[in-house]
């Protein structure tokens, strides 16, 4: 087995990332965080029938006492729900579920942050361990305890900061990720060096090749180096007060073409999350040199980088920017003092600049 990464993530609620090929066969490991003899497995279809009873036959060989329950959900943001999170709820019941029992979320994005918010919402807050199997939820929402569902009206609308007791990121589960699901973990990637480190985006640009052909290594070091930046912002701030903020470079722009889009990038005739946040980080850095933040050469450059890795970077035909504008309003990275966004002064160095004017926001949307 290769060498098993390890990202120590402080604060108040500190936890550890492990990240490694094999780690769903550990069961000592992924029993290692729970405390009680309870554990429910939420995963979705594409995920379940590759790894679920694999983790399962993992964690009865380490602890044979325990009691584990299944819950799983059909594929896709479309199915993070307030219907999905109460079934969720109904799962925990059903199992008997103790004030020290523990969700685990195998699987996505959607997965995490779905059986994160139940996690948080059990019995005022039980234990959850993410086991996070596609390349975006390892970089990004399985860090930090962000956890929450969708509204029609607006995506992560209802949830709660609940921090993991542990993430374990299995780096050999990225051999089945589609294509497409790896680019969309890259953009996510790319998104650290864009607003903490210009030099990353030079080892990005260095080793693009490696990472898309899912050599071990590399994508070790990519995971490893992404959650490095991101603990070291959430427990400066774990509550997004303040600069953890500057983690959604491109997500207000890349939410509101989810969300426009009726969250139908599973299906294939919309752009998926990790697609959307690629879009919207090309759409903040030209707003940031429309506004006379930034040199435009940084978004070119921003541009390329993401279309090597095989990522959109224009707005879908047939959006209006009418629409995605009252979109963004509606977006929690709204305040008081108005569209409130991430931009940068160059690359690697991102900043929160509040009250944007909806002029200049719609120039960016129509270009």
């Amino acid at each position: 087995m290769n060498a098993i990464r390890k990202v120590e993530v402080g604060g108040d609620a500190a936890y550890a990332i492990e990240i490694g090929p094999g780690l769903l066969d550990d069961g000592a490991r992924l029993s290692r965080a729970l405390r009680g003899r309870h554990a429910l497995i939420v995963s979705d279809g594409n995920v379940a029938p590759l790894y679920l009873q694999r983790v399962e036959a993992s964690l009865h060989a380490a602890r044979p006492d325990l009691s584990v329950g299944r819950f799983v959900i059909p594929p896709g943001e479309h199915e993070k729900t307030l219907a999905r999170f109460g079934q969720c709820l109904d799962a925990l019941a059903a199992l008997g579920a103790t004030r020290d029992a523990c969700v685990i979320a195998l699987g996505g994005g959607v997965v995490g942050d779905l059986a994160g918010f139940a996690s948080a919402c059990w019995m005022r807050g039980i234990d959850c361990v993410q086991v996070p199997t596609t390349l975006l939820a390892m970089v990004d929402s399985s860090v930090g305890g962000k956890t929450a569902v969708d509204l029609p009206s607006g995506k992560n609308l209802v949830g709660a900061f609940h921090p993991p007791r542990a993430v374990i990121a299995d780096t050999a589960a990225l051999r089945s990720l589609p294509d497409r699901e790896l680019r969309a973990g890259l953009a996510e990637v790319v998104k650290y060096g864009a607003i903490f480190d210009a030099t990353f985006l030079d080892w990005l640009e260095a080793h693009a090749e490696a990472l898309l052909a899912r050599n071990d290594d590399a994508l070790a070091e990519a995971i490893a180096r992404s959650c490095r930046y991101k603990a070291e912002v959430v427990a400066r701030d774990p509550f997004e007060r303040g600069d953890r903020a500057m983690l959604n470079f491109g997500h207000t722009f890349g939410h509101a073409i989810e969300t426009e889009q009726g969250y139908a990038g599973t299906t294939g005739d919309g752009l998926n999350h990790g697609e959307a946040v690629a879009v919207g980080m090309v759409l903040a850095a030209r707003l940031s040199s429309a506004l006379g933040r930034a040199p435009a050469a940084d978004a070119e450059r921003l541009q390329r980088l993401l279309e090597r890795f095989g990522l959109p970077t224009a707005i879908p035909p047939g959006l209006d920017p009418q629409a995605l504008l009252a979109r963004m309003r509606l977006d929690k990275k709204a305040d008081a003092a108005g569209l409130r966004f991430i931009l940068w002064d160059k690359a690697g160095a991102a900043r929160i600049v509040s009250g944007i004017g909806d002029d200049a926001v719609l120039a960016t949307l129509v270009a």
